[in-house]
């Protein structure tokens, strides 16, 4: 039986308890969470099994010993769309050497510290790197692919710019 929830497709598996009903869809949902260790570090883990270690500045209480929470927002992004783009730009025959994607971010000063701009840097050199692919690559991550860029942009302006060594 087929059921619509929230525009989600096919369940694959109910889970009932006492009082719950749990319906897991297939690549639809992700969990996450954060184990306290101590003072103001955590480790984070996903459901790829992965552990990232998350702290904070001695003057918050931390032992800077990880990432702060935010860095990781700029990262996932960096990431996500660095993935898109490099698979892109293999599809369309580029000889790429390095890339590489910064992600500046400006911050507001005051409390919650949110993000006011992103600029979402890609430094791409290789052999004969043809400019109008490596566009066309950013344009189909930023419209199409990341959902990181997706979920951010309508928080905060996200621009691109583009380097070819």
């Amino acid at each position: 039986m087929a059921v619509k929830l929230n525009g989600f497709k096919r369940p694959t598996a109910i889970f009932l308890s006492n009082k719950h009903f749990f319906i897991r869809i297939k690549g639809e949902l992700m969990d996450a969470k954060v184990i306290w260790k101590n003072k103001m570090s955590f480790d984070g883990t996903s459901d790829s099994g992965f552990v990232v270690p998350l702290g904070t500045d001695p003057e918050l209480g931390g032992d800077n010993d990880g990432f702060r929470p935010l860095e990781l927002f700029a990262i996932g992004l960096g990431g996500c769309t660095g993935m898109d783009v490099v698979s892109i730009l293999a599809k369309k025959k580029q000889k790429i050497h390095t890339f590489e994607v910064k992600v500046h971010v400006d911050k507001s000063t005051d409390h919650p510290k949110v993000f006011t701009k992103v600029e979402v840097e890609y430094i791409v050199s290789g052999e004969d790197i043809d400019r109008a692919a490596v566009e066309r690559a950013v344009e189909l991550s930023v419209t199409k692919y990341c959902p990181a860029q997706a979920m951010l942009s309508k928080s905060v302006p996200i621009t691109h710019k583009i380097t070819i060594k």
